[in-house]
C-alpha cells in the first residue's frame, strides 16, 4: 500500500557518483507468459517449477479518492499458478473457499514466508464483504504449496489444504516477514482500517506497528499453533511499512536480516534513509549508512561470499526519493517510480556502500513486484544466493516477477486508474560473474558523513534541513535564491558528540515558489542541493 502525501518539490545534488569495480553484474531477459495479465503486492510460493501467486491487486497504483482508493474490483481474486519453463498460467478462484479464507487471501500487501511445503500468510489490506468494510485482516493462513498447486492446475480449491489461526498480532499490512534459524520475524507494517484517502481524514484508522514481533510456529501438519512470543518496539526506528526486508549473512557469518529504508518518517512524509538490521539477538540502528535508491518495496535480490566477506542486496527499481540523473543524484520529494536497479554491500567489517548498477530497469517497473529465485541455484539456509558456488560464469539467479507499471514517473495526484496497471511482465535475472559493462557507480553521500535530507514548508515559509556531523565537526550552511542572493547563512558549532542535527530555516520568499541553492561545507566535504519550490 503506498499510501503517500505528497509536496512538489526537486532537489538535486551534485555529490559526484564514483565509479569502482563490481564483483558481479545482472542483466534483465524478459520472458513472454501469455494469459498472465498482472498482479502487484503479492505473496507467492514455489514448487517444482512451478510458481502459485495468491492475492494482490490486479489494477495499478491504488488512486487517493476514498470511493475509489482500493476497489474491491482491483483485488485479485484468484489463485494463479505459473511455470515459466512451460509459459503457462491457470487460475483459480477463490470464491470456492469460505469468506473467512477466500477474503484474506484476496487481499494486498500480506507479509509472507515459505518454509519447506508450507506457505504461511499473515495480514493484508483489503475490502471484507463480510465487514462490508476495508480492513487489515487478523489472520495467519497456512498454505500447502505443492497441494494448492495441484488444485489450481486441476481447476478448483479445496478448503482441506488450508489452515488458519486468527489473532491480533498478525493485524498488519505492508510489512515483511522472514526467518532466522527456527523464529519467524514480522517486521514493521501498519494496521490500517476504513477507506483510504491523502488527507489524513476521518475515513479510515491507521498506527504503524513500530515493532519486529517474533514467534516460533507449532506446525505438524495438522496442529497450527504460535509460541514464544517477543516484541521489540521503537516508535522512531521501526516505525515503517512498504520497504524492503532482506535476509542477510553478517560479518561474523550469523544469519540475519536488513529492514531498508521504507516510509514515512516519524517527523516527515519522507523516506527513512538509514536502515535496521536484525540478528537472532534482537536488533541495531545502522545511522553509519544511508539508502538513496530504492525505498518502497521492490524485486529484491540477496548474494554472499564468504571468501570476501561481502554480502550484497540488490533492489530492482520501484519508488524512490532519489535518482540519477545523468550521474548527479537527483532528489524529488514526490518520491516518483524510477528505473533504478542499485546495489547495497556490507564488506567483512560491517561498513555498507550503495552502488548504482549500469543495468536499469526496461520501464518503470518494479514497485511491488517479486523476486522468485529460481531452483537449482545453491543458496544458504535462509535462501540468500551463495556467489562462490556458482560454476560457471553465468548463473540464473531468479525472476522479477509483476509489480507496478507506471506510465509516467509522478501520477499520484493525476491518477483516473488509467496512468499505471499491475505489470505481466517476468524477466530473468541473469547473474554474471564478471562485470559486462561500466563498473557501478558508488553512491559517495551513501557512506559519506553528511547525508544531507531538505523537507520544504512553503506555505509556512521555512526548510527543516537534516544532517549528520562527525564530533568536533564545525559546518557551514548557506542558501542562494535564483539570484544569487543569500538567504540563510549559518555557522554550525562544534559538538562533543556525532549525530543527526536539524536546522529549521527561515526563508522569506518561500511561499512563493523559485529556485534555491543549499550547501553544506565542512573543512573535508561540500555537499551542494539545487531546490526548486513550486508555491
Amino acid at each position: 500500500m503506498t499510501c503517500r502525501r505528497i509536496a512538489a518539490l526537486l532537489l538535486f545534488c551534485t555529490v559526484a557518483l564514483q565509479a569502482q569495480d563490481a564483483p558481479f553484474d545482472v542483466r534483465l531477459e524478459q520472458v513472454d507468459v501469455p494469459g498472465f495479465t498482472g498482479v502487484q503486492s503479492f505473496a507467492f510460493g514455489q514448487h517444482d517449477g512451478k510458481w502459485l501467486i495468491l492475492g494482490g491487486r490486479i489494477d495499478g497504483l491504488h488512486r487517493r479518492q476514498p470511493f475509489a482508493s482500493f476497489a474491491a474490483a482491483g483485488q485479485n481474486t484468484d489463485a494463479i499458478v505459473l511455470d515459466p519453463r512451460a509459459a503457462r498460467v491457470w487460475t483459480a478462484p477463490l470464491s470456492s473457499l469460505p469468506p473467512a479464507l477466500s477474503e484474506p487471501l484476496s487481499s494486498t500487501n500480506m507479509q509472507f514466508r515459505q518454509d519447506g511445503d508450507m506457505l504461511y500468510l499473515v495480514g493484508g489490506y483489503g475490502f471484507s464483504p463480510t465487514a462490508d468494510d476495508h480492513l487489515t485482516f487478523a489472520t495467519l493462513t497456512a498454505v500447502d504449496v505443492p497441494a494448492v498447486i495441484r488444485d489450481v492446475v486441476r481447476g478448483a480449491l479445496h478448503p482441506a489444504s488450508f489452515r488458519q489461526l486468527s489473532d491480533t498480532l498478525f493485524a498488519v499490512t505492508g510489512g515483511r516477514m522472514e526467518k532466522i534459524h527456527d523464529r519467524f520475524h514480522l517486521a514493521g507494517g501498519h494496521r490500517f482500517d476504513g477507506r483510504y484517502n491523502p488527507m489524513g481524514m476521518s475515513s479510515f484508522v491507521q498506527r504503524y506497528t513500530d515493532q519486529i514481533r517474533s514467534f516460533r510456529l507449532v506446525d505438524d501438519g495438522v496442529t497450527l499453533a504460535v509460541k514464544d512470543i517477543a516484541v521489540l518496539e521503537d516508535a522512531i526506528n521501526l516505525h515503517r511499512r512498504d520497504y524492503n526486508l532482506a535476509p542477510q549473512i553478517l560479518p561474523d557469518g550469523r544469519e540475519g536480516l536488513t529492514m531498508f529504508s521504507g516510509v514515512f518518517q516519524p517527523d516527515a512524509d519522507i523516506p527513512f534513509l538509514h536502515c535496521v538490521t536484525i540478528d537472532s539477538s534482537g536488533y541495531r540502528v545502522d545511522t553509519a549508512f544511508s539508502q538513496y535508491y530504492n525505498h518502497y518495496h521492490c524485486a529484491t535480490m540477496t548474494a554472499y561470499s564468504a571468501s570476501a566477506k561481502e554480502m550484497h542486496s540488490v533492489f530492482f527499481g520501484g519508488i524512490a526519493e532519489y535518482f540519477d540523473s545523468a550521474g548527479v543524484l537527483t532528489q524529488d520529494y514526490n518520491v516518483p517510480f524510477v528505473k533504478t536497479i542499485a546495489r547495497v554491500t556490507r564488506d567483512r567489517g560491517g561498513t555498507m556502500a550503495e552502488y548504482k548498477l549500469p543495468a536499469e530497469m526496461p520501464d518503470l517497473l518494479g514497485a511491488g513486484a517479486e523476486f522468485i529465485p529460481a531452483p537449482g541455484v545453491s543458496r544458504y539456509p535462509n535462501g540468500v544466493l551463495d556467489l562462490d558456488s556458482m560454476a560457471t560464469d553465468t548463473v540464473l539467479a531468479g525472476y522479477v516477477v509483476g509489480g507496478i507499471a507506471s506510465s509516467a514517473a509522478n501520477v499520484f495526484w493525476i491518477n483516473t486508474g488509467e496512468e499505471s496497471i499491475a505489470s505481466g511482465r517476468v524477466f530473468r535475472v541473469l547473474l554474471y560473474n564478471h562485470p559486462l559493462s561500466a563498473p557501478h557507480a558508488l553512491n559517495a553521500q551513501s557512506v559519506g558523513p553528511l547525508r544531507l535530507q531538505v523537507l520544504p514548508f512553503p506555505y509556512h515559509g521555512f526548510i527543516s534541513v537534516t544532517f549528520q556531523l562527525p564530533a568536533g565537526t564545525k559546518a557551514r550552511l548557506r542558501i542562494e535564491d535564483a539570484r544569487g542572493r543569500i538567504v540563510v547563512d549559518r555557522q554550525l558549532r562544534k559538538r562533543a558528540v556525532s549525530g543527526k542535527r536539524t536546522l529549521k530555516c527561515a526563508i522569506r520568499n518561500l511561499r512563493t515558489g523559485g529556485v534555491f541553492i543549499a550547501r553544506l561545507e565542512t573543512a573535508n566535504e561540500s555537499v551542494l542541493q539545487k531546490i526548486i519550490v513550486d508555491p
